[in-house]
């Protein structure tokens, strides 16, 4: 028989698959002897019967009830009974962190009845009447469907009426009439009445937070954080402990670290007299957890320790909510804390240095994504006047934008290409598109654990928490400074996530310290810790990594950066990138060639400026292999676009000029040239077999280069590469060509060259006749750009714009296939090719071009599938080095990669 409810006493955080993140964590705090309020999980499974099935699956709710009479013996109090009664909070929690994205019922177990008996109870009438409006409001909009802006103009209404501008200035009469207030929304809104029944509360509330599962917010987030859609989320019921008794209550969110910096110490936010939901919330202004201290030596005494306790026990950085109800400290929740990309390497190598993670560890604990971040430009201020507003640092970064305030203006604007600011009081779960869409986050209250603070890290936002100063009036659009500066929407400014600031108008850039560090060595002393720990994390990915990493470079001074990075040789030259420039006319005159001799002149012409090239890139990258590809795109791309040149034609022509012959030849070509379908057309294999003279000049370019730079002491290691071949013949053909020229040069310089000789899989026919290619391809390299194109039936240049945001709104992708390698198709094609080829050419050597060597979770499908390296852009060679190493980590102890 299944099991769908767990006492806390019974998991463990081993179980998150089963209980959840909030679950397994409660269960493990529980273990752990931390004083955890009693309650019980419902599992993930039973969510995921609900989804299926519509309805509550055979037997939950009698294991609910006999876990309920556990916890109501174990406190002396029932649920719904008039004095002193049981009252529960009703939690989600996905097994990943969904911060927000959810639903929350906290006072479940209140009525017209009980709410007397806890004012009676607990001698506090206010207390008791604003856990009954909390209740009514949040179940009102959780599970009935009421809008919660409906329940928020009330609650405006009454403060406007009794003349106060904080909730906490409403009496006990005054919450009381509010919940009359709110009760009679509901019926009016619904038809329904408040349920008074407790246990109808309890069972509503459960399926309300199974329903929010698929909600649309949480959908949203989870294709942005690429999660499961069919995880399903347990639910966590618990006694409710209540922070918002008086002065000597409180809640507060706490981090063993700080999550922005990654420097050790107490860092988080404390609200006397409130519940736990007004911190996240930000609806009022926190203080510094060192504050508690001040407030409540003892509890904040006995906090320091139990989070003392939970790092060394989780060897991370950990997130903690906690309550404080009269003086005693009760821990609701913790979890491997969210963090910027700095303090992830920050702490990493902390951990590391405490001995509390080895340096495998610390490497699976970093990701190249967040390195890349690092590597982002930071701002320039030395020339900036005084900022517009400060506020707290709350995720790193530089971003500049338009201001918006509200998220669909922000959803809006970034549709159209615009970069936007989304600033706002505070944001809400529902202001998660106008977050994503935008550059940057400005709140003007909440502190680093408020709701905007924590989604805005998870994904790599800059984001400035707390602007106090700000006066933002989203009803007029505008905000407006201290000093009278109206900032109104539209207005550009630029966001410092790492200093806490915003300026007006567009700042310009510099590079970060980390950036500066990987192209010349340098660190300045504001980066120099960060520096250290990439340096360290890099080292290690270095020493561990199976997968060499190459970049793809077609000039001198991209392959020496690219040597600088690490790169270990080049995996892409593309030789068509020379031909551009002031050289395009020498390609227009062998394509316009009359006869052969001519075609030859202009090949020759070529010849020089190519080897030129092909030396300063092997002279860069000397003793590393650099492989080079032989012209891969349709010829007619060099020449002028074939509309421009007719309307010049045309203009000429009404103007009664007679046209040039040399635009008349050009315009002759590009209509003998055109292709409807160019990508699918004459181009790569194709054109050295059918323009004489092309791949000769090409190889013999190379060839001479080598020949150069040997005798100037060099170690040259060129390779040919044969693009877009999808039949072995193809390439024997074009491979005796090759050996022939490289033959010629060797016997008139004396010098021997020997260039491998090797072809890109860039065709599904290629990926599958791999083993008969083989046979004449010294190497294989993917093209997975050409590969997932011709295999998905794509044109990228036409498709990203056209409908891949409705694929990714409804789930097809969780992300761009040209992004991140589809494994299902094009991956299953490469393990062919991998297979197929090393079984017809045992030690063939493969790597892939394609923009996927740079993608982290394309890395690790490449180490798995057994290439031999990756190439990338200059830029990205850092980033795949420490994928690579993590990569080689999967399956050993070096902890979670995911």
């Amino acid at each position: 028989m299944v099991r769908y409810v767990y006492d806390f006493t019974e998991g463990s955080r081993d179980m998150a698959g089963l209980l959840g993140g909030k679950g397994s964590n409660l269960a493990e705090m529980t273990r752990l002897g931390l004083p955890v309020p009693p309650g019980f999980t419902v599992t993930t499974e039973a969510c995921r019967a609900f989804l299926d099935s519509g309805g509550a699956p055979a037997g939950m709710w009698g294991e609910i009830a006999e876990r309920l009479t556990a916890i109501e013996t174990a406190t002396g109090r029932a649920l719904g009974q008039p004095e002193d009664p049981l009252l529960l909070s009703v939690r989600s929690g996905a097994r990943f962190s969904m911060p927000g994205m959810m639903e929350t019922v906290l006072d479940i177990g209140l009525n017209d009845e009980s709410v007397l008996g806890l004012a009676k109870v607990s001698g506090n009438a206010r207390f008791a009447w604003d856990s009954y409006r909390r209740l009514v409001q949040m179940f009102g909009s959780t599970v009935m469907g009421v809008d919660s802006a409906r329940f928020e103009d009330s609650l405006a209404a009454l403060k406007t009426a009794r003349g106060v501008t904080d909730d906490m200035h409403l009496s006990a009469d005054d919450l009381a009439e509010l919940v009359g207030t709110f009760k009679e929304l509901i019926h009016r809104e619904t038809g329904e009445h408040f349920p008074q029944s407790p246990t109808e509360q309890l069972h509503r509330a459960v399926l309300a937070v199974f329903t929010s599962w698929n909600g649309a917010r949480a959908r949203l987030y989870r294709r942005r954080e690429h999660i499961a859609d069919d995880l399903g989320t347990a639910v966590n019921v618990q006694r409710m402990v209540f922070g918002n008794l008086g002065s000597d209550s409180g809640s507060g969110v706490a981090f063993t670290r700080d999550p922005a910096t990654g420097r050790p110490g107490l860092y988080g936010d404390y609200l006397p007299d409130a519940q736990g939901e007004d911190v996240v919330a930000g609806i009022r202004n926190t203080v510094p957890l060192t504050e508690l201290e001040r407030l409540d030596p003892g509890s904040y005494a006995r906090l320091r320790a139990h989070m003392e306790t939970l790092e060394r026990h989780y060897r991370d950085l950990c997130d903690i909510e906690f309550t404080i109800e009269r003086g005693t400290l009760w821990m609701l929740q913790t979890r491997v804390g969210k963090r910027t990309a700095e303090a992830a390497f920050a702490i990493a190598s902390a951990l590391a240095d405490e001995g509390l993670v080895t340096e495998d560890e610390a490497l699976s604990r970093v990701a190249g994504e967040q390195l890349a971040r690092l590597m982002f430009p930071r701002f320039d201020t030395s020339g900036t006047g005084a900022p517009l507003a400060r506020g707290l640092p709350a995720s790193p970064g530089a971003a500049v934008g338009a201001v918006v305030f509200d998220s669909a203006e922000a959803v809006r604007r970034a549709a159209t290409g615009e970069k936007v600011v989304l600033v706002r009081q505070e944001t809400t779960p529902d202001d998660l598109p106008g977050m994503i869409a935008a550059q940057a986050v400005v709140t003007s209250r909440g502190g680093k654990t408020s709701h905007a603070a924590v989604v805005a890290r998870g994904m790599g936002k800059v984001c400035v928490c707390g602007a106090e100063e700000l006066a933002v009036d989203t009803s007029a659009r505008r905000c407006t400074t201290p000093d009278g500066t109206v900032v109104e929407e539209g207005t550009v400014v630029s966001v410092d996530g790492s200093a806490g600031v915003v300026y007006a108008g567009a700042v310009p850039l510099t590079d970060s310290a980390v950036i500066r560090f990987l192209a010349d060595g340098s660190a300045d002393e504001d980066g120099e810790g960060v520096v250290d720990a990439v340096a360290r994390a890099l080292g290690r990915a270095d020493a561990v990594r199976r997968l060499e990493v190459r970049a793809n470079a077609d000039t001198p001074e991209d392959a020496a950066r690219a040597r600088r990075f690490g790169a270990q040789g080049i995996g892409l030259c593309r030789t068509e990138h020379m031909f551009l420039g002031e050289r395009r006319k020498l390609v227009e005159a062998m394509i316009l060639a009359p006869d052969e001799s001519a075609r030859e002149r202009a090949l020759a012409a070529l010849l020089p400026l190519q080897r030129r090239d092909f030396t300063g890139i092997l002279e860069a990258m000397d003793g590393l292999p650099v492989t080079i590809r032989l012209i891969d795109p349709p010829l007619h791309e060099f020449l002028p676009d074939r509309t421009e040149l007719a309307v010049r034609l045309a203009a000429a022509e009404a103007r009664g000029v007679e046209p040039g012959p040399h635009d008349t030849e050009l315009l002759d070509a590009v209509n003998r040239m055109h292709e409807e379908n160019p990508m699918l057309g004459l181009r790569g294999v194709r054109l050295g077999l059918v323009v004489p003279g092309l791949v000769a000049m090409q190889v013999r370019a190379i060839a001479e280069a080598v020949v150069e730079r040997t005798r100037a002491g060099g170690s040259p290691r060129a390779e040919i590469m044969v693009p877009l071949v999808g039949a072995v013949e193809e390439l024997r053909i074009e491979r005796e060509e090759v050996e022939r020229v490289l033959a010629e040069v060797s016997r008139e310089s004396g010098v021997p060259v020997h260039c491998p000789v090797g072809t890109m899989i860039e065709l599904p026919r290629a990926a599958l006749t791999a083993g008969r290619i083989a046979a004449e391809a010294e190497f294989f390299s993917f093209g997975t750009n050409d590969l997932t194109q011709t295999t998905w039936g794509f044109s990228r240049d036409d498709v990203e714009a056209a409908f891949f945001s409705a694929y990714l709104d409804k789930g097809i992708f969780a992300t761009s296939p040209f992004e991140t390698l589809d494994r299902d198709g094009v991956g299953r094609l490469v393990r062919i090719a991998v297979e197929e080829g090393r079984a017809a050419r045992p030690g063939l050597k493969i790597g892939v071009c394609g923009e996927h060597g740079g993608d982290p979770d394309s890395v690790h499908f490449f180490h798995a599938a057994g290439l031999d390296y990756v190439s990338c852009s200059p830029f990205r060679v850092p980033v795949a080095r420490l994928e690579a190493g993590r990569a080689a980590l999967e399956g050993t102890d070096g902890g979670d990669t995911r």
